[in-house]
């Protein structure tokens, strides 16, 4: 019973952590949570996303295609708290807060020590790098959920072998939510394949059904994997097709002083590639990332600490050299996942380390550490010392901990409100409240993405949209961008052609609201309202002509 209780407290503290000022912090919608949620409006009014296509397995969206589980999770919360901030970001709160009780459960199965699930999944309930990932609507969040489910289930069939078909559905589920596993949930099934291939010939017709399964499952994912649309978005992010990757090797085989065949041999795409996975996969384990500063990309965390408190280094050494020297059953388990959790994210090329790509690991640390603190508990005799331990370790978490919260709930969204697009919203609560004045609205895609924010906040009817006569697409480095639909017209004002003077030069009858960022209107224009960012600095300027 006192464990349930200890559970239960956790659980409550990881939703509070979730779920407190979840509106405002972070500081406003980013354009995927915006995309997310109105494609879930659309589908929810329509049937059909944006495009105007019926349930589909890949949302177009900007042209990245996202993964379907995420929109279709987000109906509930949609229909019960509307097209708001409130109704996108309840359902990461309720996934990741049920992540930390799965969490629980799955390491009951592993350990049967009370001790490791609790602390793991307390570690898990106050980690920065979970909670900043489950505090608005990104998928890696939502993969790790399926993730950790399937895992729970995989353990629970290497005893009872019926389990090993449950486990298919959350695997399938979590390829189904974030890129990233597509390519990990595979390869973890096939490492777990491997080590444990004694156990599955001899339960081979359940592991067989299992496989097939999996296969039939995730079947209507293949032709996207392998079609021309998948390999362009692949290629905006592959360190394999980086545009400036032969040039690099044309110059060090120019520069380079050894015979022609070494030259070759060492100056060449493979070795470079090779050199490039290395160093992003390096990257993810060094102390700057893990305990000191974290990622550098804003919307991933929170900056200025580590992903992982710097308390729990020595504790997370210390559980990991133990399972390593006791050679521990879980570790077939653990080291997998941890290790592969990073080959993803190391064949790219933008924001290495990454904090979003890599979400799938951040639980076998807190794995680890837990199981640090677990033996120096049950290997100290002494009790002063432990007592002296337990104080010390306290007091630096408790300190660790504030200044984390600290960052986050008050420096956070202050600090970084433009990097969270802040002041669209702002913006478009402008245009709803005026709008019936003007013939043609003008907003500046200095930004990025303002017809999202548009239709997401005017709850535009997706059916109105998806055959609006006005709508008109373009693309750009296989990005997709809407340059008008309605009345709304959406240029860079920064460009000769799209500038306030041209655009009214244009449409000489027309009454035109403009918003533009500092610097887009003559000095002359009386500007109707400012919207600052969050920080103080100006983020947009309202002029009409």
């Amino acid at each position: 019973m006192r464990n349930k209780i200890i559970l239960l407290a956790i659980v409550i503290l990881a939703f509070i952590l979730r779920f407190y000022k979840i509106i405002s912090i972070p500081p406003s919608l980013n354009w995927d949570e915006t995309s997310i949620g109105y494609n879930t409006y659309s589908i929810l009014k329509t049937g059909k996303d944006e495009w105007g296509q019926t349930m589909p397995i890949h949302f177009r969206s900007f042209g990245e295609y996202k993964l379907p589980a995420q929109i279709y999770a987000s109906i509930p919360g949609i229909y019960f708290f509307g097209l708001n901030e409130l109704g996108v970001r309840i359902t990461p709160v309720v996934y990741g807060t049920l992540t930390i009780l799965f969490l629980y459960l799955l390491l009951q199965e592993m350990f049967k020590k009370k001790e490791i699930s609790l602390i793991s999944s307390f570690l898990l309930a106050v980690s920065p790098w979970h909670i900043q990932l489950t505090r608005g609507s990104f998928e890696s969040s939502f993969s790790l959920f399926w993730f950790v489910l399937a895992l729970w289930f995989l353990v629970k069939g290497l005893k009872n072998k019926k389990w090993l078909v449950a486990s298919m559905i959350p695997f399938v589920i979590s390829v189904y939510t974030y890129n990233t596993a597509r390519v990990f949930t595979p390869l973890f099934l096939f490492a777990v394949t491997i080590i444990y291939g004694q156990y599955f010939l001899k339960v081979k017709g359940w592991y067989l059904l299992s496989g097939v399964i999996f296969a039939i499952l995730t079947a209507p994912i293949i032709p996207f994997v392998l079609s021309g649309d998948a390999a362009a978005r692949y290629k905006l992010v592959s360190i394999t097709d980086d545009k400036g990757l032969i040039p690099r090797i044309e110059e060090r085989r120019n520069l380079s002083k050894l015979p022609p065949i070494l030259t070759k041999l060492i100056h060449n795409r493979y070795t470079y590639n090779t050199y490039y996975f290395s160093q992003n996969y390096i990257a993810h384990f060094t102390p700057n990332f893990l305990f000191i500063n974290g990622a550098g990309h804003k919307q991933h965390h929170v900056q200025g600490v580590g992903e992982l408190f710097w308390i729990q280094a020595p504790f997370l050494l210390f559980g990991l050299y133990l399972l390593i020297k006791r050679k521990d059953e879980s570790l077939k388990i653990l080291l997998p996942w941890l290790l592969l959790a990073f080959v993803p994210v190391s064949m790219t090329n933008d924001s290495i380390p990454n904090a979003l790509r890599t979400l799938i690991a951040v639980p076998v640390y807190q794995i680890f550490t837990a199981v640090g603190i677990y033996e120096i508990i049950k290997q100290t005799k002494n009790k002063k010392r432990l007592a002296a331990i337990f104080t010390i370790s306290a007091v630096l978490f408790a300190i660790n901990f504030s200044i984390y919260l600290k960052k986050y709930y008050v420096d956070y969204p202050i600090n970084y409100s433009r990097d969270w697009q802040y002041g669209n919203k702002q913006a478009i609560e402008y245009i709803k409240e005026n709008q019936d004045k003007y013939d043609l609205i003008v907003f500046t895609r200095h930004y990025g993405e303002p017809h999202i924010f548009t239709l997401f906040n005017l709850s535009y009817d997706p059916g109105k949209f998806q055959n609006n006569p006005n709508l008109e697409r373009f693309e750009t480095f296989d990005w997709v961008r809407v340059l008008r639909f309605d009345k709304y017209y959406f240029p860079d004002l920064g460009d000769m052609g799209t500038k306030y003077e041209d655009i009214v030069r244009e449409n000489p009858e027309k009454k035109i609201l403009f918003i533009g960022k500092p610097g887009d209107f003559p000095e002359y224009k009386e500007v109707l309202t400012r919207i600052d960012f969050l920080n103080g600095e100006e983020a947009f300027e309202i002029v009409e002509n």
